[in-house]
């Protein structure tokens, strides 16, 4: 039953004040439209909201600068009682609550009113990790449950800037990530139709990738910068703030812990390293690396990615990546990333070295640190002061790799301008979905879910990571507004979304442990990396013939031009690829043919269709039968 109730004010002009609550949602903040206007230059525009949840009010601490007090202590989410204390800006309120059934100066709620207000209190969800998955989430969320939803998320990335939260950068120890990424239309297409027209503007998108199995509506996939794609989730999210509540600090799952016990949902998008998830181990289980192994040994790529602009046609630089395993460029109008995967003794090498203690360092390969090309035309990185030791020995074998690798994609050496360095491997997990808290009589029980990287992390070399951190979230959001009926949560709500990210994990999985390992005529397996290994050496023992690579690499190219000609316009004719490929060291042909292709054929097949595991479409194609 509503209950009525007031606040009223305590210090300042206005004291004595009576503001009453005026149903079950009250804005506080500067706006003039708030229903409670705070005083003073130090209040938000929004700066807090009391929403009526589970037969009491609930105060949440929204967009402020300089925070909520709740009887002297920061608060971003506490249950008010009788009596509590309230500054906002230079005022403070007491509330009060009354016996009387409807709120005080407003009419009387109908029996159909107040039965909603019952059934569907806010869902409180707290999203850790600001990246394209809890963005993502955050925004699905919103279009599906509107003002069913009160969502709070955290990123030590981001920064208050004025009444906006924006990314941090270079000045702030935040190095933006510049990677191109390829989003499939069966995942873009799912995401709230605002979202896509923002993303998809004039000039911020190409089409390099041709028409594949994860294609869906005809629409090809889509290359775009993965900067762009946060800023605009986060621009979006700002302008949501009634309902998204961006933190910009880190999530520390152990001072959080009131927070995570007071709400429904912690959905933990941090990243394949995430503190939370790792908080919270004994509820998701321990990760097994044995399925992605060799010989018994977990099997793991390092990628150094190298900042480019290639002056190749996309059919050829398409053409030329899908050839072979030891290069990918994925680009946006020809900028983007290099990616080499490495041998462990070219992985060895990626060091840095300070040059005035003369320490090497290790910050490119552990971190990873992006270390940009400067005036003096060495690779610098800014926050350890290193410089990257290949590029400064140019005789180094690593160096000279680097430029046949430059030359493969028609990159002129000034034309690269950073590099970095990151680390591939895979676990098989065995739960994405865990109660963390049961139902108490003051809690609401807290559900926890792993998306994102922090659940699949997957070798990106198939371009499949963000693409599956996308379907994740939105098998959630419909997860949970399917389920958001009782005012509490059940293990049953979530059988259908578990069983997408089983799904999940095992077709991107599968399909990226095709990119770490070939197979040979014999059925035997060997890591990629060892084969570009073995080209190496016969590469150093003289046991090379030139010809013989340019002629397997081109017949390859011929059976890539005849599979994508109807789909691809545009690819190059023998001619150009055999010039092309004459500018190689024979060392490099030698790697490019061990490589081997991209394993389209094994890869390709049925894919995850996250519409199998909604309610909705089921009944909507009852109805139509």
């Amino acid at each position: 039953m509503l209950v009525s109730a007031e606040f009223v004010v305590c210090d300042g002009p206005r004291r004595g004040q009576r503001i009453a609550m005026p149903g079950v949602r009250l804005t506080i903040g500067r706006d003039p439209g708030s229903g409670l206007i705070a005083a003073g230059a130090t209040a938000s525009r929004l700066h807090a909201e009391v929403l009526w949840e589970e037969s009491g009010y609930v105060l949440y601490d929204r967009t402020s600068r300089n925070g909520t007090l709740v009887n002297g202590v920061l608060a971003t989410c506490h249950r008010l009682r009788h009596g509590d204390r309230i500054t906002i800006g230079e005022e403070t309120y007491r509330f009060a609550t009354a016996e009387a059934v409807t709120p005080l100066g407003a009419p009387a709620a109908s029996a159909t009113q107040t039965a909603v207000v019952a059934r569907e209190p806010a869902l409180r969800v707290v999203i850790t990790g600001g990246g394209p998955v809890g963005l993502s989430l955050a925004l699905l969320l919103d279009d599906l449950m509107g003002s069913r939803v009160a969502v709070t998320m955290y990123d030590e990335r981001w920064m208050q800037a004025g009444s906006d939260v924006v990314w941090k950068d270079e000045r702030h120890g935040n190095v933006r990530r510049q990677q191109v990424v390829t989003i499939q239309s069966r995942q873009y297409l799912l995401l709230p139709a605002a979202v896509q027209a923002r993303l998809f503007g004039p000039g911020c998108y190409t089409e390099m990738w041709p028409v594949g199995p994860d294609s869906i509506r005809g629409q090809a996939p889509r290359n775009v910068r993965i900067a762009h794609f946060e800023d605009v989730l986060l621009d979006l999210a700002n302008e949501k703030a009634d309902r998204i509540r961006l933190v910009p600090t880190a999530f520390d799952p152990a001072e959080q812990h009131e927070t995570v016990a007071n709400s429904h949902v912690l959905a933990i998008c941090e990243g394949s390293r995430s503190p939370t998830r790792d908080r919270y181990s004994d509820r998701f289980g321990v990760p097994d690396g044995s399925a992605y192994s060799l010989a018994g040994e977990h099997l793991q790529d390092v990628v150094l990615g190298l900042r480019v602009r290639s002056d190749l046609p996309d059919p050829m630089i398409v053409a030329l990546t899908v050839a072979q395993n030891r290069f990918l460029l994925n680009s946006l109008r020809g900028e983007g990333f290099l990616n080499m995967r490495l041998t462990d003794a070219e992985a060895a090498e990626v060091i840095g070295i300070d040059p005035v203690r003369r320490e090497f360092r290790d910050c490119i390969a552990s971190r990873p640190c992006t270390m940009v090309r400067d005036e003096h035309d060495d690779f610098r990185c800014s926050t350890h002061h290193t410089l990257f030791l290949p590029a400064l020995v140019k005789g180094s074998g690593l160096w000279r790799r680097i430029m046949d690798g430059l030359a493969l994609f028609g990159v002129a050496e000034e034309h690269l301008t950073a590099v970095t360095a990151f680390r591939l491997d895979m676990v098989q997990r065995s739960r994405f979905s865990a109660q963390l808290y049961a139902a108490t009589p003051t809690t609401p029980g807290t559900y926890g879910f792993l998306l994102g990287d922090a659940a699949n992390a997957i070798h990106f070399w198939p371009g499949r990571g963000l693409n599956s951190g996308l379907v994740s979230a939105v098998s959630l959001a419909r997860t949970v507004d399917e389920a958001w009926h009782r005012g509490s949560l059940r293990d049953a709500d979530f059988v259908r979304h578990e069983a997408a990210m089983a799904m999940l994990q095992y077709r991107h999985k599968s399909r990226a442990w095709r990119a770490m390992v070939a197979t040979e005529a014999d059925g035997s397996q060997w890591a990629i990396k060892d084969k570009i290994a073995q080209g190496i050496d016969e590469g150093r023992a003289g046991l090379l013939d030139r010809d013989a690579d340019i002629e397997a690499l081109l017949e390859r190219l011929r059976t890539i031009r005849t599979r994508l000609a109807s789909r691809l316009p545009g690819l190059p004719d023998d001619t150009v690829l055999r010039n092309h490929l004459q500018r190689l060291s024979g060392e490099t042909l030698r790697t490019l043919q061990l490589s081997g292709p991209w394993d389209t054929a094994v890869v390709g097949g049925e894919e995850v269709d996250i519409d199998l595991f909604s309610r909705q479409p089921v009944a909507a194609a009852a109805l139509a039968a």
